[in-house]
């Protein structure tokens, strides 16, 4: 087992598992502490690094697209401070940090877990009931329904169509966007059999505006619990079908031993991702058995 414990927070590996447990100290965002612990298996993973600094270090996990709903529904809108997925690591932990790296991503070669994309949220998505008060309304969520209430903030217009309760199954698609810098953000939700609006969310009876306070990153979490309730945009690409057979020519010759390639490539990260991209060939019927092993062999070889 691996374990990191910052006062960012405290990082556990057990092979197949990672709990990502967001620390007390009052430089965490308020949406990682709301967000609270994470348990992230290692499919859903497809790399990690550690990135040293003269003050302090950052660990970075890094998801499979479509593993996470919340990356998902944040659309990479998340700050360095708000992503859970990241850890601040103080310099003497330095070498801690490193060895978390290696065990992941030895995991991560031994278990051949593929870095493409996911046809599937291999993550739940923040816990409901949830309710954030921000900008002009507040957005609830509780599991089936999403209710928007509007406050002294709100314009009259908007404000006249009164309070909205829309079932979860009647939701099209959710956009969260953060306010940055003049420009305002917003949550906006929709919905199947209406049409698409072109007004701004200052005016439209299904979005929060959001400017920029404390809470607003909270709506984050509202976005990402109503995301993995819906279709996974990945589920029509993975009935593609299997690559065609030529596919094999690319992998097959990255896997050649170093008297073929050039040894400008032989960096350890390049070869794991040669192993993973080989592993999801064998897995779409693109490589025989015989070859991927022998391809993998080659790999090995080089590390």
């Amino acid at each position: 087992m691996a374990e990191i414990i910052q006062r960012d927070g405290t990082w556990t590996f057990d092979g197949g598992t990672l709990r990502l447990v967001p620390g007390r100290d009052k430089g965490v965002s308020l949406l990682r502490r709301t967000l609270g612990e994470l348990t992230v298996p290692l499919a859903a993973v497809a790399g990690v690094s550690f990135e040293p600094g003269r003050k302090s270090g950052r660990l970075r996990l890094r998801l499979r697209e479509g593993a996470d709903p919340l990356l998902q529904a944040a659309g990479g809108h998340l700050t360095d401070g708000g992503d859970p997925y990241q850890l601040g690591v103080d310099t003497d932990r330095g070498g801690v940090a490193e060895y978390f790296v290696d065990e992941v991503r030895n995991a991560l070669l031994l278990d051949e877990v593929p870095s493409g994309p996911t046809d599937a949220y291999l993550l739940a998505g923040p816990a409901v009931p949830l309710s954030v008060q921000a900008g002009d309304g507040t957005a609830s969520f509780d599991g089936e329904h999403v209710r928007l209430e509007w406050n002294w903030k709100t314009e009259e217009a908007k404000a006249a169509a009164g309070t909205r309760s829309m079932p979860v199954d009647t939701i099209q698609a959710v956009e969260w966007q953060p306010s940055a810098g003049l420009e305002n953000g917003f949550i906006r939700f929709m919905l199947k059999n209406v049409p698409a609006t072109k007004a701004p969310p200052k005016y439209d009876p299904h979005a929060v505006v959001l400017w920029g306070f404390r809470k607003d990153p909270l709506m984050a979490l509202i976005a990402a619990a109503v995301q993995a309730r819906l279709p996974h945009p990945g589920g029509a690409a993975a009935a593609r079908g299997a690559l065609p057979r030529d596919a094999a020519a690319p992998a097959l010759a990255q896997a050649e031993p170093p008297s073929a390639q050039g040894a400008t490539e032989d960096d350890h990260d390049a070869l794991l991702r040669r192993l993973r991209e080989l592993g999801e060939l064998r897995q779409a019927g693109v490589l025989t058995e015989e070859e991927f092993t022998s391809a993998k062999q080659a790999v090995l070889r080089r590390m």
